[in-house]
């Protein structure tokens, strides 16, 4: 993660930018980013001073993985994982309070959305394409040879 002095040398080149910004649109992006560096500024103040500390997460699937590890490099955080980890493993290393408070929330929503969307492609598969209902409650029970 990056450290405060880097996270304030941005932040300097951001507020540049929206003084100097040619259009509304430059000066609202410069703007907004200089808004994500400040909330980051305070959360790390929040912290107060808790270290890092290694945390893994085991996925249910590779799509879960995908979402996992791109919204740790768009927070700054470098995923990883040991030889011989399954591929639905993901490691981190960061302040866990901020990590639950940003990352973690973020995942959960988008990991409930992508769950609700699968659930719904696949409804309408099974109902549309192959005329049926796919309730697995019904299925036949044959008696065992004995």
């Amino acid at each position: 993660m990056s450290d405060d002095r880097d996270i304030r040398e941005k932040l300097a080149k951001l507020e540049a930018l929206f003084a100097r910004g040619a259009t509304a649109g430059e000066r609202a992006a410069a703007g907004a980013a200089r808004d994500r560096l400040q909330a980051k500024l305070s959360l790390d103040a929040n912290d107060g001073g808790e270290p890092e500390i290694e945390l893994q997460y085991s996925l249910p699937d590779v799509w879960s993985v995908r979402i996992f590890v791109a919204l740790c490099r768009k927070h700054g955080i470098r995923p990883y994982r040991y030889p011989r980890q399954r591929r639905t493993t993901v490691m981190v290393r960061v302040r866990q309070a901020s990590f639950e408070r940003t990352v973690a929330e973020e995942f959960r929503t988008l990991h409930r959305e992508l769950t609700a969307y699968f659930n719904e492609t696949v409804e309408h598969l099974i109902a549309d394409m192959m005329k049926s209902d796919g309730n697995d409650e019904m299925l036949e029970q044959p008696q065992l040879p004995g």
